[in-house]
């Protein structure tokens, strides 16, 4: 059997052919024989000639031998017509169940899947035929499609949190644009809050120019690039301070503010995913925090790090376990920290976002709780390799 299955359709084909109608005229043979031995024994009637010229009168049958006689020459007749053909057909049927059966019934079956979208199946090695290698290449089909389909799903995912973090990542320059202009206005005769002011203005278009640019020609969020330059400590420090001071006006936060450096004189930084990070950080601090938000800045040897610390109600468990995701469980964290699903949606991607940057910086993105138990409150550390 297992040899007749390997073996191709034509010659399988053949050889049952071949079997089968071998059996057939040896089934018909035998029962000819069969008749003409049982009518052997049933006389004929008429004459019989001798070689001398004597004429011998032979017994007539009855009318039941007669009728026996014709039913055995129909019985002759019928099994010489029949069974060749029926041997042919026997040879078909087996060939149908043995050769095409399965592998049709597989081939049927993974195309409904497939017509349904579902690949997740695999199509098992019948046989060493046509309708194997059939087989095979359908199944070589299914994983291309479904390697297809996973690369198409990953691209919109990548295209799903790429756009979920340019517009979490543009929230904040724009909330500080907006209280830079509400400052403007505030300090209209103020000449120094003036010049500050539209300094404040132009570096943060400069840099939504730029990251727009950067944006708009990357797939993945992991392919931002990094552009490092000299940045002072001081200057570091006083961004630090107003964009603080902006995120906590504009989220109404009562908490007060300090921020702290150290060791902090001139830096090799990328300047705009450094304050993108702080603006993550201290806009979710400012939101959360009841009342104190901590900031320091600190260089030690090759990295810089960048804390920030509020006495909220902590990270939950599974995100200081498993590390910040891009949309996870944001409704859940709503209920529970009393923020609207939107404010924990903006915390989970702002976390995501800046795990991603500090990565692409040679750095890591580190969280925990003050203390162990629940509302311990939230440490946020930011690394970033200078070099």
């Amino acid at each position: 059997m297992e040899r007749l299955r390997n073996m191709g359709l034509r010659q399988s084909y053949f050889l049952l052919s071949v079997v089968c109608l071998s059996a057939a005229l040896l089934l018909t043979a035998a029962i000819y024989a069969a008749c003409e031995k049982i009518g052997e024994g049933i006389p004929r009637g008429g004459v019989a000639i001798s070689y001398d010229g004597v004429i011998t009168k032979l017994e007539e049958p009855s009318p039941q031998q007669e009728r026996s006689l014709k039913w055995l020459s129909r019985i002759s007749l019928l099994a010489v017509l029949t069974f060749p053909v029926g041997g042919l057909g026997m040879a078909g049927a087996l060939f149908y169940r043995w050769k095409l059966k399965e592998p049709i019934r597989i081939l049927e079956e993974g195309t409904e899947r497939i017509r349904r979208q579902d690949l997740d199946f695999t199509i098992p090695a019948v046989s060493e035929d046509e309708l194997g290698r059939i087989c095979a290449a359908f199944e070589t089909m299914r994983e291309e499609l479904l390697k297809t389909n996973q690369e198409l799903w990953r691209q919109a995912e990548e295209r799903r949190r790429l756009n979920a973090a340019f517009a979490h990542d543009l929230r904040n320059p724009v909330t500080v644009l907006k209280g830079t202009v509400k400052l403007l206005r505030q300090e209209s005769e103020d000449e120094a809050g003036r010049e500050q002011a539209l300094w404040r203005l132009e570096t943060y278009t400069l840099r939504i120019e730029r990251y727009v640019e950067a944006m708009s020609s990357i797939q993945r969020l992991e392919q931002i690039p990094v552009c490092r330059k000299c940045v002072s400590g001081a200057v570091l420090r006083q961004e630090l301070e107003e964009t603080a001071a902006l995120l906590a006006t504009m989220h109404k936060s009562p908490a007060h503010l300090s921020v702290s450096m150290q060791g902090v004189m001139e830096v090799n930084v990328d300047h705009g995913i450094f304050l993108t990070v702080a603006e993550n950080l201290i806009g979710n601090a400012v939101r959360f925090a009841e009342k104190e938000v901590r900031i320091c800045l600190r260089q030690e040897g090759s990295l810089l790090t960048l804390t920030v610390w509020d006495d909220g109600t902590g990270y939950p468990v599974w995100l200081v376990k498993e590390g910040p995701k891009p949309f996870g469980k944001t409704a859940e964290d709503a209920v529970r920290f009393g923020k609207t699903p939107e404010d924990t949606a903006h915390f989970g991607m702002g976390l995501y976002s800046s795990q991603i940057l500090c990565g692409k910086h040679g750095g890591t993105l580190r969280l925990a709780n003050e203390r162990e138990e629940e509302g311990g409150g939230a440490l946020a550390t930011a690394v970033l390799r200078l070099s």
